[in-house]
C-alpha cells in the first residue's frame, strides 16, 4: 500500500510540511530492525532540538541532501533556495570568488524542514551568521587510517585534551558517527580562518609529537601509515563537518553523539542510532549544554606554532607547475562516480596483481572521497612502500575514469582551456 504523499506538523507554532512522511530511510534500523521513515527522523530531531542547535543553529549550513536513498551519493547545495520565513539565510564569499546564500536554521521548526529536504546529518560552518569571517569553534576531526582500533583514536583523544589543556582551552569530545571522534573547542571571534587553522594545524603537531606513531599531523593520506590523523584542514573556511547529533548515512542510523569525558573510554560509537539517542536524550539532556561558557583564546597555540616553526611540505614537481610531489611510490587505480565502483575496481585490481596485493598494509590501499561541484566522486590508489622495488608494478591506464567536471563551464573560461 502506497505511503501518504505528505503530512503537516505543528512544531512550536510553526507548521512544517512533510513529504511522504511514510518513506523508509534506514530499512534494517530502529527498534527491532522494523525500519526508519523520514517522518521518524524529522520527529527525531524535534526531539533533540536543544543539542543539535547548540551545534548546528545560528551557523549558515551546506544542505547534504540523500534525495535517492543512504546508498546513493548526497547532494551537496549551497544555495538555500526556496525556503519558508523561520529560515534565515546568510551569504558566504569563498576563494574562488563565488558566493552562497546558505541557510540558517535557528529553531526545531527549521531543522525539521532541512531534513524534510533529505539531509541525514547538519553540515554548518564553525561560524555564526553575524560574524562570517571569524570562527568561535576550533574543531579537532581524530580520523582514523585503516587498520586502527577504536583504542587508538581514545587514547589519541586523550593526548589531544592534554595539548588543549595545556593552552588554556576546553575540548569537548563527541563521536563522528562514522569510525572517528571530533573534540569541538569554543573559541572567542576574534581570529580569521588562517589564525584558527594554523593553530588547529598546531595542535595537531603538538599530538604527533607528544605521541609519534599513535597520531599524525601528515597532510598527505600515504605518509600516515597506521595512526589517527589530527584533520585540522577541517578548520578551513570552505569545510564543514557533520555537527552533533547528526545522523549519518550508515545502515544503524547512526548518530554523531556528545559525550562526557568520562564516557569516551567506556562507550563505543555503534551504541549511538537514532533510536538510542533520543532516549539518552530525554534522560540525561546534553552533555556539551555547557559549551559556549567555555570560549577561550588562540594566543598559546599561536605562540607555539612560532617555537615549532613551519610545518614540513612535501616536495614541488621539478617540470615547472608547482604541483607537490608524493614522497611516496604511489600508482593511481581508478576514478569512480561511487564508492561501490570504486571498491570494485580495487578488487579487480588486487585480483590482476595478487602477488602485489598480499604485501600491502591495510593503510596502503587509499580510497578517498573527493569534493566535486556538487557531490563526492572517489579515487583509488595504492601505496607500494611495503613492496620490493623491483616487484612494483607500474603505473597503467585506470581500470575507470570518471571525470567529475566534464561538461561544466568555469565563468571567465572559453571552451577548450
Amino acid at each position: 500500500m502506497a505511503g501518504r504523499a505528505e503530512t503537516f506538523l505543528d512544531i512550536d507554532g510553526r507548521e512544517v510540511r512533510v513529504s511522504h512522511p511514510d518513506k523508509v530511510v534506514f530499512p534494517h534500523a530502529g527498534p527491532d530492525g522494523a525500519g526508519i521513515t523520514k517522518l521518524d527522523i524529522v520527529e527525531y530531531y524535534v526531539a533533540v532540538a536543544e543539542g543539535a542547535l547548540r551545534g548546528a543553529g545560528g551557523r549558515p549550513m551546506v544542505l547534504k541532501r540523500f534525495v535517492k536513498g543512504i546508498d546513493a551519493e548526497p547532494f551537496f547545495q549551497k544555495r538555500v533556495g526556496d525556503h519558508p520565513d523561520f529560515i534565515g539565510t546568510a551569504v558566504l564569499n569563498y576563494a574562488s570568488g563565488r558566493s552562497a546564500e546558505e541557510a540558517v536554521v535557528t529553531d526545531a521548526a527549521g531543522l525539521a524542514w532541512v531534513a524534510n529536504l533529505g539531509c541525514l546529518d547538519l553540515n554548518p560552518h564553525a561560524v555564526r551568521a553575524d560574524d562570517l569571517e571569524h570562527p568561535d569553534e576550533l574543531r579537532v576531526d581524530l580520523d582514523p587510517m585503516p587498520g586502527v582500533d577504536w583504542s587508538q583514536i581514545v587514547d589519541t583523544a586523550f593526548v589531544a585534551r592534554e595539548v588543549l589543556d595545556d593552552h588554556g582551552l576546553v575540548g569537548w569530545p563527541k563521536t563522528s558517527g562514522s569510525r572517528g571522534m571530533h573534540i569541538l573547542v569554543r573559541i572567542r571571534p576574534e581570529w580569521d580562518f588562517k589564525a584558527v587553522r594554523l593553530a588547529a594545524e598546531t595542535l595537531a603537531r603538538e599530538v604527533e609529537n607528544r605521541a609519534p606513531g599513535l597520531a599524525t599531523a601528515r597532510w598527505w593520506k600515504e605518509e600516515r601509515g597506521e595512526s589517527v590523523f589530527v584533520d585540522f584542514n577541517q578548520n578551513a573556511k570552505d569545510r564543514t563537518v557533520a555537527s552533533a547529533y547528526s545522523i549519518r548515512p550508515l545502515q544503524d542510523a547512526r548518530v554523531s553523539t556528545p559525550l562526557a569525558w568520562d564516557e569516551v573510554r567506556m562507550r563505543r560509537p555503534e551504541e549511538f542510532t537514532l533510536t538510542t539517542v533520543r532516549e539518552r536524550f530525554a534522560e540525561i539532556g546534553d552533555p556539551h549544554a555547557g559549551i559556549d561558557r567555555d570560549a577561550g583564546s588562540l594566543d598559546a597555540l599561536l605562540a607555539l606554532a612560532k617555537e615549532l616553526g613551519p610545518a614540513e611540505k612535501p616536495p614541488r614537481a621539478g617540470d615547472g607547475s608547482g604541483r607537490r610531489v608524493s614522497t611516496m611510490p604511489l600508482i593511481e587505480v581508478a576514478r569512480t562516480k561511487t564508492k561501490p565502483e570504486a571498491l570494485d575496481a580495487l578488487e579487480t585490481w588486487k585480483a590482476s596483481h595478487a602477488a602485489t596485493a598480499e604485501l600491502l598494509q591495510p593503510a596502503d590501499v587509499l580510497v578517498d572521497g573527493m569534493r566535486g561541484s556538487s557531490s563526492l566522486w572517489y579515487r583509488v590508489r595504492i601505496n607500494l612502500q611495503h613492496v620490493p622495488e623491483d616487484e612494483r608494478p607500474a603505473q597503467e591506464e585506470l581500470i575507470a575514469d570518471y571525470d567529475p567536471w566534464a561538461g561544466r563551464t568555469w565563468p571567465g573560461r572559453e571552451d577548450g582551456d
